[in-house]
Formats: structure tokens, C-alpha cells, sequence
């Protein structure tokens, strides 16, 4: 098992209409992201300024192309669109601004 964190960034004044997204992630898509490999996902907000983290089974890309071009996230991610700012914090080659854990006190 594999601890991943990244960055991602909202509209302005978006954080509370996606905090009320969030609140009911649709069941189907809870269930994808449980097929994929993905556990204990949390995602934090300050401001517009979104930290996730999660467990993952294998590497993180191996397990994003599970959930990529899946139905159930297209439409996830189309119904999302709409709050997400660019980030300028990303590195060429990488599908989000990927964090680097420092520290972990079990």
C-alpha cells in the first residue's frame, strides 16, 4: 500500500458548492474508486486550495488508468469541471501537482 498526496486548485469562490459536492459523492463512483485500488482518501480545503490524499494499490498512474475513461468518472468529472481552477504547480508529465511525503508518524 502506497500513500499518495497531491494538490489541486478551485474557482474562486467555488469551495463551498464543492464541499456540498462532497457531501453526497454518488455511491457509484465511491464503489470505482474502491475497484481501482484506492482507500482512506481525504480531501482538505483551505481557501481554494484542495489537498488530497489517499492509499493506493499499485502506482498511482496504474491506478488512475483504471478509473480514467470509466463512465461513471466522465460524468464525475464533467459535473466537477465547473469548480476547478488551472494549476501552475504541476511538473511536465504529471496528471496533478504531485506532494513528496517528508514525514509520517504512523
Amino acid at each position: 500500500m502506497q500513500r499518495i498526496a497531491f494538490l489541486l486548485r478551485l474557482k474562486p469562490g467555488m469551495g463551498p458548492e464543492y464541499d456540498k459536492s462532497h457531501s453526497a459523492v454518488w455511491p457509484e463512483m465511491l464503489d470505482l474508486l474502491k475497484r481501482a485500488g484506492i482507500s482512506e482518501y481525504s480531501i482538505f480545503r483551505r481557501n481554494e486550495l484542495l489537498f488530497l490524499t489517499m492509499h493506493i494499490e499499485d502506482d498511482f498512474d496504474t491506478v488512475w488508468d483504471r478509473i480514467d475513461q470509466d463512465p461513471v468518472n466522465l460524468k464525475w468529472q464533467q459535473a466537477m469541471s465547473a469548480y476547478f481552477a488551472p494549476l501552475t504547480e504541476g511538473r511536465e508529465g504529471e496528471r496533478f501537482p504531485m506532494m513528496r511525503e517528508v514525514f509520517y508518524l504512523p
